[in-house]
């Protein structure tokens, strides 16, 4: 921006530039950054940020997030993970014996959970794990489940 366009060009020769009296325009007024987050801006921190200070829960000292990794999945939403070109030639009546593969890990979860409805077409799930449900409706349309690492 050019400097002909600054606020301050216009200002000149007006003694305060818009800043008053009583507050003025100092540099950090109230402190940079968090400071007086436990003194003046407590108020504000409550406000705006409620929970920031003290603790929650108990430590874990060397913390592996890896192993508690798994996202799960509703047998509802699997066939949507189905590309829209094998999903249509699975569909046709003529082919009733091809079934898709999904793997469910390749997509980003690992765990297949049995909430939903399911199409009555078979359909193979490669997964970590899958609940008891989950299996049930699986196999009830002719599909099958596959463990995978």
């Amino acid at each position: 921006m050019p400097t002909r366009t600054h606020k301050c060009r216009k200002k000149r020769g007006h003694r305060k530039m818009g800043y008053g009296r009583i507050g003025n325009h100092h540099k950090h007024p109230g402190g940079r950054g968090m400071s007086g987050s436990k003194h003046h801006h407590k108020t504000w921190v409550n406000r705006w940020h409620p929970g920031y200070f003290g603790k929650c829960g108990m430590r874990q000292f060397h913390l592996l997030r890896n192993r508690t990794w798994s996202p799960s999945i509703n047998v509802s939403e699997i066939w949507r993970l189905v590309p829209q070109n094998i999903k249509q030639q699975c569909l046709k009546p003529e082919n009733k014996d091809k079934a898709p593969l999904i793997d469910i890990v390749e997509a980003g979860y690992a765990k297949v959970i049995g909430k939903g409805r399911i199409p009555q077409k078979p359909i193979v799930v490669r997964a970590r794990f899958f609940s008891k449900k989950a299996q049930d409706k699986i196999r009830s349309v002719g599909g099958k489940c596959l463990l995978r690492a």
